[in-house]
């Protein structure tokens, strides 16, 4: 088994990464990852340690802990700027929407709206929201400038 680690800096999460011989419940598994982070409730003062898993088939030779480390990053970049703003802006979690395409349909409309709102300059997804929601012309002209 092989550890390794990378260095922590302030834009990096401290991780570390194990490499898998074969035996465990994840076929194809190359490298384990352990992220240990600081995290409050919005609400709250008091920090906890967080620690999560990850597991990859990347083997060392292709993907290191520090390039690991990048993509885990990013991964929450994703989450927080898209998938975050789907759950509470547009209340995705609420949906009736269960059957069929339904799904698939209405999250591909939310992200084009995201999309759209971005690309037009919004930096506050809930507040461009309610600006094109009072005059049913900007919607519009959002979609044919675009």
């Amino acid at each position: 088994m092989t550890v390794y680690f990378t260095a922590v800096r302030p834009d990096q999460l401290p991780l570390k990464v194990v490499t898998i011989a074969a035996g465990i419940l994840f076929p194809h598994a190359a490298q384990a990852i352990q992220v240990s982070r600081k995290v409050r409730s919005i609400r709250s003062k008091k920090w906890h340690t967080e620690t999560v898993y990850a597991v990859t088939d990347l083997h060392p030779t292709q993907a290191s802990a520090a390039q690991l480390g990048t993509w885990l990053r990013g991964h929450w970049s994703i989450e927080n700027r898209l998938h975050w703003v789907r759950d509470v802006t547009f209340g995705e979690d609420l949906s009736q929407a269960r059957t069929g395409n339904g799904p698939q349909v209405m999250a591909t409309l939310r992200n084009l709206a995201i999309g759209l709102l971005r690309l037009d300059g919004a930096r506050n997804i809930a507040e461009a929201v309610r600006h094109h929601a009072r005059d049913p012309h900007r919607p519009l002209k959002l979609v044919l400038t675009s």
